[in-house]
């Protein structure tokens, strides 16, 4: 059994839980965003979890990375949508009455989106999902975002992004055409797809997926549950930045910002 941490954060630093299954492989490094934005973060691995429901009430923010979890066996992150909505239904639930935050990245976002956790109605049905690139491959390139309401706690308005995506099943669908529409009315379309000079409808491959309204990512109504297909926790580090020796060293990555602002909300609102 695993041991259950206490209750809030260490040191004014709100308590991250990573969570992979087999096929995961970016929590190595989402761990490493977490903890550099001032969160102290933890890998545990999601049978840890079906074990011991309750040790979700020791953590504040809960992060889904990206990978391929189970080997993406039926569809992309299919397996681990059904066991967290069968095995962590109701911990899960809890956790988000709590107030405290989910965010899903590429893998984890199809798992929101497929456990009915995001993009669901009121029946917990998934209204949006996530399938196939219009390319028919892989897509492995970096993106330009825009962000597009003040409603998501993770991301603050005009914090537009260059991040990378890599996925084949990333393009964003919506189950009856007024969704989207909804989706917009509503604030919860986080990040967009733009141009290199911010322009909208960019088309392939600034559009890598052929996401519906350019969709790169969506929220709940209370802005504490998100997801987007692109990387944040791989544009961390000034370094990271595909064209750093050319245009100069950034102090940061664009992606640093969206663990900050979780860390920052965990601490002003959970502690």
């Amino acid at each position: 059994m695993m041991e259950i941490r206490a209750l809030g954060g260490t040191n004014g630093r709100p308590h991250a839980i990573v969570l992979r299954a087999a096929g995961t492989n970016c929590d190595v490094e989402t761990a490493y965003a977490l903890d550099k934005a001032g969160a102290e973060a933890e890998r545990v691995h999601v049978n840890r979890v079906v074990e011991e429901p309750a040790s979700l009430d020791a953590y504040q923010i809960l992060v889904l990375p990206g990978g391929f979890s189970y080997g993406d066996d039926i569809a992309s992150a299919k397996v681990l949508a059904i066991e967290l909505r069968h095995a962590l239904g109701d911990p899960l639930r809890k956790f988000i009455e709590d107030g405290k935050l989910i965010l899903g990245i590429c893998n984890g976002f199809q798992v929101l989106v497929k456990a009915g956790l995001l993009g669901a109605d009121e029946g917990g049905e998934p209204e949006v999902t996530l399938s196939f690139n219009d390319s028919g491959r892989f897509e492995d390139r970096w993106t330009y975002l825009k962000a597009s309401t003040d409603r998501c706690v993770f991301v603050k308005p005009g914090e537009n992004s260059y991040l990378p995506v890599a996925h084949g099943e990333g393009k964003f669908l919506v189950r009856r055409p007024e969704v989207l529409a909804e989706l917009e009315d509503g604030g919860r379309i986080v990040f967009r797809y733009v141009g290199p000079n911010d322009e909208g409808r960019p088309g392939y491959p600034w559009n890598p997926n052929g996401s519906m309204g350019d969709v790169a990512g969506i929220c709940d109504p209370t802005g504490r549950i998100f997801g987007l297909m692109p990387h944040p926790e791989r544009h961390v580090d000034g370094t990271q930045h595909p064209r750093w020796t050319r245009e100069g060293l950034q102090p940061e990555g664009d992606g640093i910002r969206i663990f900050r602002n979780a860390v920052d909300y965990a601490r002003q609102n959970l502690l």
